[in-house]
C-alpha cells in the first residue's frame, strides 16, 4: 500500500495544478476559496495558494494543496516561505506540501535548506523546492525535496533575463529532467493550453498556471496589448 507521500504525489501525475494568489491590489483579493472551488470544479489535480488563503481553501477543497508564505525581510532575496517560522505556519493552515524558495542565496533565519525540508518531513508533509537553476534543483532533490519546480526562473539576479520572456523555462525543465529523479513541476509564464500539453509531454510530473487562469486582469492586459499593438 502506498504511504501519504506516495499517494499526494501520485495524484498530481499529469495534472493541472492552479495557483490561486491574490495579492494587495487585485479585485480578487479575498475571494481565492472561490476560485480554488472553481478549479477543482474545472479539473484540476491541484491548488497551490498563499498565506491565509492556505487555511480557508482546505476547508473547501479537498485537492493535494501546495502552500507557501511570501514574506520579506531586509537584506535578504529569499521571499518565499523563506524561514521555518513560516513553514511552521502553513502546516498548521492545512498545506499538504510546503512550497518554499531552494535557491542559493542566503535564508534569513540562517538555516540551510536541508533543515527545512527536515522540518517538513517531521511534519509529515511533503516538500516543494522553488529553484531557478539546475544547479539549485540538483541540490534540492539531493537534499530530500520531494518536488522541484521552475516557479523562480526569472526571479533571481542569474536568471532575470528570463523574465520578460512569453515562454516557460522549457530549457531549465529539460534539464532537470535529464539529472534527477525527483518529479519536476513546470511553473512560470504557461500562459496557454498547449505549453501546459508540451511540459506533460517533455516529461513534467505537474504544471502550475497561476495568472493565465486567476487574474483577470493580466489576461485582459495581455489582449488589450496585442489588440493595441
Amino acid at each position: 500500500m502506498p504511504g501519504l507521500k506516495e499517494e499526494t504525489i501520485a495524484r498530481l501525475k499529469k495534472r493541472l495544478i492552479v495557483s490561486c494568489q491574490a495579492e494587495e491590489g487585485n479585485p480578487l483579493l479575498g475571494l481565492m476559496p472561490e476560485m480554488a472551488v472553481a478549479a477543482a470544479k474545472g479539473g484540476a489535480g491541484g491548488i497551490r495558494a498563499e498565506g491565509k488563503d492556505v487555511r480557508e481553501i482546505r476547508k473547501v477543497v479537498s485537492l493535494p494543496l501546495i502552500g507557501l508564505i511570501k514574506q520579506s525581510y531586509p537584506g535578504f532575496a529569499p521571499y518565499i516561505t523563506p524561514t521555518l517560522e513560516e513553514v511552521e505556519q502553513i502546516i498548521s493552515w492545512g498545506a499538504d506540501i510546503v512550497a518554499a524558495d531552494a535557491t542559493e542565496r542566503p535564508r534569513p533565519d540562517k538555516k540551510a535548506l536541508k533543515e527545512t525540508i527536515d522540518l517538513v518531513h517531521s511534519r509529515g508533509k511533503l516538500f516543494m523546492a522553488d529553484v531557478a537553476t539546475l544547479a539549485e534543483g540538483r541540490i534540492a532533490a539531493a537534499q530530500g525535496a520531494d518536488l522541484i519546480g521552475t516557479t523562480l526562473s526569472g526571479y533571481t539576479e542569474e536568471t532575470k533575463n528570463l523574465l520578460d520572456s512569453e515562454e516557460p523555462d522549457w530549457q531549465l525543465l529539460q534539464d532537470l529532467l535529464k539529472v534527477i529523479e525527483s518529479p519536476v513541476i513546470l511553473e512560470g509564464r504557461v500562459w496557454t493550453p498547449l505549453q501546459a500539453r508540451r511540459a506533460i509531454e517533455l516529461g513534467a510530473w505537474s504544471v502550475v498556471v497561476g495568472s493565465a487562469i486567476t487574474r483577470p486582469q493580466r489576461i485582459v492586459e495581455r489582449y488589450v496589448q496585442e489588440l493595441t499593438k
